[in-house]
């Protein structure tokens, strides 16, 4: 079991930042690949960016490249999402996710089998 908790979400305006946080309260985080999503409402839930777990590798979808930054501290088994020039689109409930599996950059819901309940962000015009 890997209990993540999202933290950070809340109510911007356009140009706004927010940071979003994911922590682990178990003690194997570092092993884990992390990844976040997002689902905005009658939509699919999307990948937005993962990060490995040892080389911190970072992956991230195209419209997020640029504005969003992804980090983790294994001592905190804590993950972040930096989230700059955020604009009504972005707004959305956010999940972190968790997997020791080799498909982690992949994308998919499916490669991740944990999973946090979410903290909605909401970008106003």
């Amino acid at each position: 079991q890997v209990p993540l908790v999202e933290s950070g979400g809340g109510l911007v305006q356009t140009g706004g930042s927010l940071r979003l946080s994911c922590a682990d309260s178990g003690r194997t985080f570092s092993n884990y690949r992390m990844g976040w999503f997002r689902q905005a409402p009658g939509k699919e839930r999307e990948f937005v960016a993962a990060i490995n777990s040892r080389d911190l590798r970072t992956v991230y979808t195209g419209s997020v490249k640029g504005r969003f930054t992804l980090s983790r501290d294994n001592t905190k088994n804590t993950m972040y999402i930096q989230m700059n020039s955020l604009n009504p689109e972005d707004t959305a409930v956010y999940y972190c996710a968790a997997t020791m599996g080799v498909n982690w950059a992949s994308g998919r819901t499916s490669a991740y089998e944990y999973w946090g309940q979410g903290t909605q962000v909401t970008v106003s015009s």
